[in-house]
């Protein structure tokens, strides 16, 4: 797996996937940036929420569930020093589907977060990561 990182302007990067694909970053005007796209750091969560949508998306469809919608809404405290990286992470996952089975979806999220997330594994055991999930 390969990203390219390349300085446009100011505080604005962009990033080239091994794949193909291209994704803007940009930092905050107090630091030199426009705010003209996501911070490398939002990036990370972008990662971990992906990451774990994919697995429980997946783990549901094995079970044979109607899985119709996942969102996840992620929430996360910084250091106050530098580097100010992430000390806590909350991860409040939100499915709905016709006839989803709660044990199901507790399982497929609890897969995800304890076994099969790779950026989960990464912040662990830096980061306390938690979560919650609703089926509507």
């Amino acid at each position: 797996m390969q990203v390219r990182i390349t300085w446009l302007e100011q505080r604005t990067f962009e990033a080239t996937t091994g794949s193909g694909h291209r994704i803007t970053m940009d930092g905050p005007p107090d630091h030199g940036g426009r705010n003209l796209a996501a911070r490398p750091m939002e990036m990370v969560l972008v990662g971990l929420g992906g990451c774990s949508a994919f697995d429980v998306v997946e783990i549901l469809e094995k079970s044979r569930q109607n899985v119709q919608e996942c969102q996840i809404q992620i929430e996360a405290e910084r250091a106050d020093e530098i580097p100010a990286v992430f000390t806590t992470i909350h991860m409040h996952f939100i499915l709905s589907g016709e006839g989803l089975n709660e044990k199901h979806v507790k399982r497929a999220v609890e897969l995800s977060i304890d076994k099969y997330c790779s950026v989960v594994k990464m912040l662990r055991p830096g980061v306390v990561i938690t979560f919650d999930y609703e089926i509507n």
